[in-house]
């Protein structure tokens, strides 16, 4: 069982970058499948990235080309690298970790999820 905990979200102009960590505690981290889902205000949770033990990657086509996931297992943390940032990509971004390990993009096939952080694109 691992806890996800987002961090790095704020507020910055359209065009702009930010690093999104997600640090999850638990000694089979490195085992996980994670993603990054977000939500933006009236709509519903959608798929951004997600990353498998073998750090394979799987991007929304809306990211594909400015966001970047990646991982580090010896710090138990995933990054969502966010540049060219547009001000539709305004949501609150969670965190959530698979110990199926594939790569998914359904939210409920994702077992843990964060309480989020919130990122603002002003345009």
């Amino acid at each position: 069982q691992v806890q996800p905990v987002e961090s790095g979200g704020g507020l910055v102009q359209a065009g702009g970058s930010l690093r999104l960590s997600c640090a999850a505690n638990g000694r089979t981290f490195r085992s996980y499948a994670m993603g990054w889902f977000r939500q933006a205000p009236g709509k519903e949770r959608e798929f951004v990235a997600a990353i498998n033990w073998g750090s394979n990657t799987y991007y929304a086509d809306s990211v594909k080309g400015r966001f970047t996931i990646s991982r580090d297992n010896a710090k138990n943390t995933v990054y969502l690298q966010m540049n060219s940032l547009k001000p539709e990509d305004t949501a609150v971004y969670y965190c959530a970790a698979d110990p199926r390990g594939g790569l998914r993009r359904y939210s409920h096939e994702y077992d843990y999820w964060g309480r989020g952080t919130r990122v603002t694109v002003s345009s």
